[in-house]
């Protein structure tokens, strides 16, 4: 059946995967994932009709380079190499680019988004560029000693947020992002809050923050807002009402 109930039975696998970082079923259900929305796309704006048969066409090798088809497949791996760079699974990630090229070859969908997480950018200026750099450290393990991880660590769960929430993956990226967000803070409240600016005020606030109990987008908005003077982040009225915003239940 081509219609949305097929959209979200080709979307749990892939969902799953990228929870996982589960290369071998991201890999599996991806170029489902590329069908299905190439074909609702084109359904969509009258370009295609449902098949008598009912069953979503194939997509042929030159459509892997549509427009379209190249942005599901770098929400889809930005999503994956986020969730990987959270767990420090870069053998996750070079699974994934391998097997794709391989099949799809060095252009596939997506090749956009792993390069962000491969290369060396010392002036980023887009958030793909903050995220790639973020993610790349993580696979990496190029971490910066504790006076400075604190506040690296806060602008990585920031980048990631924001790209999470830009993503058709935003519960799926989100749920990983609040479990290691309260595994690092809880680090940091507890080993390493002699680094922290104004620890008499910062500490108490942030160790409160870590209570709730919930891993979601609100525990995460609540966390950099709670958190950024304690790293020494300026954050603008407006950004500030933004996490306020989120962070209500």
């Amino acid at each position: 059946m081509t219609d949305m109930v097929e959209l979200q039975k080709r979307k749990q696998p892939i969902n799953l995967a990228v929870v996982h970082v589960d290369p071998d079923a991201f890999v599996a259900s991806f170029m489902g994932w590329l069908e299905i929305t190439a074909f609702i796309t084109a359904q969509r704006s009258g370009a295609a009709e449902v098949p008598a048969d009912g069953i979503t066409p194939k997509l042929p090798p030159e459509a892997l380079k549509n427009p379209g088809v190249q942005n599901v497949g770098n929400d889809a791996l930005f999503a994956f190499c986020m969730t990987a760079a959270l767990k420090g699974d870069i053998a996750a990630v070079d699974k994934v680019e391998a097997a794709l090229k391989d099949s799809m070859g060095n252009d596939f969908p997506g090749s956009l988004a792993v390069n962000y997480f491969r290369a060396h950018n010392e002036n980023p200026i887009l958030l793909e560029d903050f995220v790639g750099q973020a993610g790349r450290k993580w696979l990496e393990g190029d971490r910066p000693p504790p006076p400075m991880r604190a506040r690296e660590d806060w602008n990585t769960g920031l980048r990631f947020f924001e790209k999470a929430r830009q993503s058709n993956f935003i519960q799926e990226v989100l749920y990983p992002l609040a479990k290691w967000t309260r595994s690092r803070w809880g680090v940091i409240a507890e080993k390493e809050a002699a680094f922290l600016h104004h620890i008499e005020d910062n500490l108490p606030v942030l160790r409160e923050a870590l209570e709730e109990p919930r891993n979601d987008q609100a525990f995460i908005a609540n966390l950099l807002l709670k958190a950024a003077p304690a790293v020494d982040m300026e954050l603008t009225e407006e950004y500030q009402g933004f996490l306020r915003s989120l962070a209500r239940r």
